[in-house]
């Protein structure tokens, strides 16, 4: 599965800025952005704040707002503009890792914010854990206006999985969002980066795929203000988990990762996966005032598995308070 090609729209940096982004051990951050200008000027300035980041590329997918003019007029030579011809996403995510310097990737949505030191602290984790293909922290919630709803502080100390995570990985997208990690640019583009061919949960199939090449190491800190509004793609109203279920078929008949599953278990990953993949919309149903769509997706993770419904239900109710 090769890395989407798409045609570079800006001019290319001169020699002396490609022969240093060639051989730099620094972090490339990725911003896939489409009618972004809301918010495209503060997640640049979020990254341009990490000192430790080398260079942002940031990959138009076909605007017709001010994107592209805003991403223009910042003028830092770490920013560079390309574009990715409409193709989406995973495309323009693609695309930027092509042509990222930095021997460690990050994709920041462009409507999201990183917090100060994010990503210091996330290279402070992958020394401590030097076989690791990708370190990952933790999100807080924003509303669309910049302001925190998330309640994610409550969970202090609450620590994910390191070293081998392919099995629970499978079972359930915990990263969530890619603004939260750092993953080797060698290991990325060795797996194929992301499937162009699916429209949700493309990340939670690519990061699978990485875990079944290598450990993973977390570091329990909130990393990034994940940004929660109406135009959010897994939060809009159609959304059903209809949609995700394409992404579940493609986890469990991608040969990379069944092969590095323990003989046998794929089927209860398979239907854990399904069960966390709707307790996910339920409870982007509740953040949305969404209640009955929230009931009947309970309903259908006791259909499933009546064992997993309590689980499901706290899982829900904290949703409703922000954690």
């Amino acid at each position: 599965m090769p890395l989407a090609d798409a045609t570079l729209d800006a001019p290319t940096a001169p020699p002396a800025v490609m022969d240093a982004r060639a051989t730099s051990p620094g972090v490339s951050v990725v911003i896939p952005a489409k009618n972004a200008a809301t918010y495209i000027g503060e997640t640049i300035a979020s990254a341009l704040a990490q000192c430790d980041v080398t260079e942002i590329i940031v990959v138009d997918d076909g605007s017709t707002d001010d994107t592209v003019a805003i991403v223009r007029a910042i003028r830092d030579p770490r920013l560079r503009l390309i574009t990715n011809d409409a193709s989406g996403v995973s495309a323009a995510r693609n695309h930027g890792a092509q042509s990222a310097g930095g021997s460690w990737l990050m994709f920041l949505d462009a409507d999201d914010r990183l917090r100060p030191d994010a990503v210091r602290t996330l290279l402070a984790a992958a020394k401590d854990a030097p076989r690791a293909v990708l370190v990952y922290g933790d999100y807080n919630t924003i509303d669309s206006a910049g302001r925190s709803i998330g309640r994610r502080d409550l969970l202090k100390g609450r620590r994910k999985p390191s070293g081998n995570v392919l099995e629970r990985l499978a079972s359930g997208n915990f990263i969530v969002n890619g603004g939260i990690m750092l993953v080797r640019t060698e290991a990325f583009r060795a797996t194929g980066g992301f499937d162009v061919s699916l429209r949700y949960c493309e990340d939670w199939h690519c990061w699978c795929r990485l875990a079944a090449t290598g450990a993973f190491a977390h570091v329990p800190k909130l990393l990034l203000d994940y940004r929660l509004h109406t135009a959010n793609t897994m939060s809009a109203a159609v959304r059903t988990p209809q949609d995700f279920l394409p992404a579940v078929a493609r986890v469990f008949g991608d040969e990379l990762i069944l092969g590095k599953l323990p003989s046998g278990a794929a089927p209860r990953l398979r239907q854990a996966a399904e069960i966390h993949l709707l307790t996910y919309a339920a409870t982007q149903a509740v953040r949305f005032g969404r209640y009955r769509q929230a009931a009947a997706y309970l309903g259908m993770v006791s259909r499933r598995s009546p064992k997993a419904m309590p689980r499901a239900a706290v899982k829900i109710a904290l949703s409703y308070l922000g954690i």
